[in-house]
Parts: structure tokens; C-alpha cells; sequence
């Protein structure tokens, strides 16, 4: 269940807020005048959310080449990977 405060909370309780983000993984979500406004994280979740952004997007691009027939199949891949490794190319 998310955890929801005012932005007010936010200015009172910013240790408290700063030590359940820490502590969780989970964003807080900050509301101003009844409305939501922020979504406050640690640099740990937000870094670990943003690799795995990246991750999905390398991911679907590796999708949209190998349906276009610019891929090549893993096992080849990874052939040619310890082919290189092995003369030291890479």
C-alpha cells in the first residue's frame, strides 16, 4: 500500500520520511493542497529503478532488431564473444 503525506509532512518530518525510504525501497508520495505532487525515493531506489528502465529499453530494441532480421542468434553471439576473448580482442 503506498505511503502517502502532505508536503507539510514532508517539511516536519523529513528524517522520519528520509529513514522509511531507506529503509523500504519504496517512494513516498507527497501531496500539495489534497493533490499529488511528488514521489520521493532514495538514490538507492531511484538508481535501481532507472537501471532496470534501461535494462527494458536495451531489451526492446534487441526485440525490434531481431523481428527486422538485424540480430544474430545468441548462440552465435556468444561464439564470437570467446572467439575474441580468446585472441585477446576484446
Amino acid at each position: 500500500m503506498p505511503i502517502i503525506k502532505s508536503s507539510t509532512d514532508l517539511r516536519n518530518n523529513y528524517n522520519e520520511i528520509s529513514t522509511f525510504c531507506h529503509e523500504n525501497a519504496e517512494p513516498v508520495f507527497i501531496t500539495k493542497n489534497g493533490q499529488g505532487d511528488l514521489a520521493v525515493m532514495s538514490i538507492a531506489t531511484y538508481e535501481r529503478l532507472n537501471g532496470k528502465n534501461e535494462l527494458y529499453s536495451l531489451l526492446a530494441k534487441g526485440r525490434a532488431e531481431i523481428i527486422s532480421g538485424l540480430g544474430i542468434p545468441f548462440d552465435e553471439a556468444m561464439r564470437t564473444i570467446r572467439k575474441e576473448l580468446g585472441k585477446g580482442e576484446l
